[in-house]
């Protein structure tokens, strides 16, 4: 039987959700209906599998 690592669970958690792409409606709200920003450029950490690893 494997042994579960709920603290490692939880701290990668974390970390996905920092990645995630920002709402489509917040690029509205930040900057009019008029200029076309890709959401990726309000998450607030950009991670990559050849850019850096998780130490978890």
């Amino acid at each position: 039987m494997a042994i579960k690592w709920s603290g490692k669970k939880s701290r990668l958690a974390k970390k996905a959700k920092q990645t995630r792409w920002a709402p489509y409606w917040s690029v509205l709200k930040k900057y009019s209906r008029g200029r076309k920003i890709h959401p990726g450029r309000h998450t607030f950490v950009k991670r990559s599998w050849k850019r850096g690893k998780i130490k978890a």
